[in-house]
């Protein structure tokens, strides 16, 4: 039903014009409507949008006929098993079965309901009894969410099985602890209490002195300054110089010289027999299939040396996820070896970003929409890009998947010998579990968060009044919650450092249940107490804002090159398998990945042969040069492999 709030139409022609006049915005408010009439149709439109909000747990009672086919199979296939003794939701699922099993139309008068939320309780139990139907629905849906979270796992099931089973085997992680690699969480609890409170007194001092660098707090909230791009016409001038004197050729003749370097295409080894390819050209050429999003067929007749039944039984054979990761792991080796790559970085930091890519064609059946890149259907390959710009880890997920779950994926699962000491996102990162889990992982979680103002602070014990930081304080730790759970807060981090676990997988679990189990909580007031300690030195430390942000501006670079060639089929993902969408996003990086090795080795040459002239160009001046040019490659034409090395 309609409802009326008002007539403004009346209202409109008074208010326009205040800006042209010069009148006070304020003024002209009161002028033309009246500060009491407005509160007055604020209140009616926020009653009328109450009163038409969608009852979604109705709805979904609604659809009862289905829940009733489905729930006896269900339940008479699968034995479930909870953590919790005396689950009154395993119970419940006894009720359910019974009163399948007996056709039984009327429920018990008192069944399991102290599982259930209060939305859900206020359905089930009206006013004339409860109601069957309803009940039957809530707890069904109840066993989605736990199973979600790893909380109620099927006996015998890998997808939904228990929680503990993602973990080190109990004996092995007590070995760990006896041999003293894990601390003791009252040696934790002592060092982090003090750096916080030493912290805290030192920000504030600041802010209260309005000398925070390159930022203020005031009674108006924080405030940072952006950070500039630094315009250095001398440094645009070299790179110009610099890329000119490269020499144009082929991706072909790239790859081909890239291999000469590395042997990468002989990590490409045989899924039965672990030999390298006969032909390394027959094997680029399927790789580069994958890279430019051309396919094997429209590959086979560009590139005339080799037929489509030869190039099917290559990528078949050779080319799966392990090998691309090992062929990965020997360029960007090679990249963080080259002597002039070390201008860009020390080699121990990286950054993370999702680049979208529209699905088309048949890829539409299995891509997911995200608002943010439009109505259009897609996925993201998610990559992580080291301060030498080495992409050392890609994968796919999902255009409406959280990033920050994958955060921790590339940082633990990459194969190249780089170790990551520090690591950027953006706010899609930012989330406290990603900060206590890269602690508890020996990691520095450093993102750009972009509505750091309304980020809240957090304390340990008692609040102190702080003169400038005090509204910012949002809360205190929960320190209890972090004791109780220490053992298994350690147990989690050693599975995920010994590989039993992939972090992201882990991350899922946590939060995929609105009332979120005690690790869970320990886990996010450890990320609370991280988030707090990178904040302050965030908002007192520039050179630390700089660094992300130069971290991210480089695979934001990286991410144009990889456009670049993956630019067959209008850049689109037309594969309908995950297994191919991930050769889709793994063939492109590893393709970038050359041109970067490639680009890095002659950039040095031409360096050393202007040096050579006697010119002098510093280093600081080169760390603005970046290996990621492609004006000089030809990625399209003919795919012609040089007969010469």
């Amino acid at each position: 039903m309609r409802r009326e709030t008002g007539n403004l139409s009346e209202v409109k022609p008074r208010a326009e014009g205040w800006k042209e006049r010069g009148e006070d915005q304020v003024a002209a408010v009161e002028r033309a409507l009246g500060w009491e009439r407005l509160k007055t149709l604020i209140s009616e439109a926020e009653a009328a949008v109450a009163d038409t909000r969608p009852d979604n747990l109705g709805e979904i009672v609604e659809r009862y006929a289905s829940v009733r086919r489905m729930s006896p199979v269900i339940l008479g296939a699968f034995t479930f098993r909870s953590w919790k003794d005396n689950d009154p939701l395993l119970a419940a699922l006894d009720v359910v079965r019974e009163l399948h099993a007996s056709g039984a139309k009327k429920l018990p008068a008192h069944p399991p309901m102290n599982f259930l939320r209060s939305a859900w309780r206020k359905l089930v139990k009206p006013d004339a009894g409860i109601d069957r139907r309803a009940y039957e629905v809530a707890v069904m849906m109840a066993l989605r969410e736990r199973l979600q979270s790893g909380d109620v796992w099927v006996e015998g099931s890998r997808a939904f099985r228990a929680f503990d089973d993602f973990l080190l085997p109990r004996d092995v992680y007590e070995n760990r602890r006896k041999d003293g690699e894990l601390a003791s969480f009252e040696d934790w609890r002592a060092e982090k209490t003090k750096r916080l409170e030493i912290r805290l007194r030192e920000v504030d001092a600041l802010a209260a002195a309005g000398e925070l660098p390159e930022a203020s707090l005031t009674e108006e909230g924080l405030s940072i300054s952006p950070i500039r791009k630094n315009e250095n016409e001398v440094a645009d001038g070299i790179v110009r110089r610099l890329y000119a004197m490269l020499p144009r050729l082929r991706i072909t003749e790239l790859l081909a010289e890239v291999h000469a370097w590395t042997e990468f295409a002989n990590r490409f080894v045989h899924l039965r027999t672990g030999a390298p390819p006969d032909d390394a050209r027959a094997l680029m050429t399927a790789v580069l299939a994958d890279a430019t999003n051309l396919g094997l067929t429209r590959m086979a007749r560009s590139a005339d040396a080799f037929s489509h039944s030869r190039l099917l039984w290559i990528a078949e054979w050779h080319v799966r996820d392990e090998t691309y990761q090992a062929a990965l792991a020997c360029l960007v080796d090679a990249i963080h070896a080259g002597p002039f790559t070390r201008i860009w970085g020390d080699g121990d930091t990286s950054s993370s970003d999702g680049q979208f890519f529209r699905a088309g064609g048949h890829g539409e059946a299995r891509a997911d929409y995200n608002a943010k890149y439009g109505s259009e259907p897609g996925v993201k390959f998610y990559t992580h890009v080291s301060d030498r710009y080495a992409p050392f880890y890609s994968k796919v997920i999902a255009a409406n998947a959280s990033e920050a779950a994958h955060v921790l994926d590339g940082l633990m699962h990459h194969e190249s010998s780089i170790d990551i000491r520090e690591h950027y996102t953006d706010t899609a990162g930012a989330i406290d579990h990603v900060f206590g889990l890269c602690h508890l992982l020996g990691l520095r979680f450093a993102p750009r968060i972009r509505d750091l103002a309304d980020r809240r602070l957090y304390v340990v014990g008692a609040r102190t009044a702080y003169r400038a930081l005090d509204p910012l304080i949002g809360g205190t730790i929960d320190l209890r919650v972090i004791a109780d759970n220490w053992d298994e807060i350690l147990r989690l981090a050693a599975s995920i450092k010994a590989g039993t676990v992939a972090p992201s997988a882990i991350l899922r679990r946590l939060a995929a249940y609105p009332r979120q189990n005690a690790l869970a909580k320990a886990l996010k007031e450890i990320g609370r107490l991280e988030r707090t300690l990178f904040t302050l030195d965030w908002i007192s430390d520039p050179a630390l804002r700089r660094r992300t942000n130069a971290g991210l501006n480089k695979g934001e670079a990286r991410n144009a090159l990889a456009r670049a060639v993956f630019f067959h089929r209008l850049g689109e993902i037309r594969d309908r398998t995950f297994e191919n969408q991930r050769y889709r996003a793994s063939g492109p990086n590893l393709a970038v990945a050359a041109i970067i090795l490639w680009n890095s080795v002659y950039l040095g040459r031409a360096i050393d042969e202007l040096r050579s002239r006697g010119e002098n160009i510093p280093d600081d001046l080169l760390a603005h040069v970046a290996p990621l040019g492609w004006e000089h490659i030809a990625f399209n034409g003919d795919y012609v492999w040089p007969a010469d090395r």
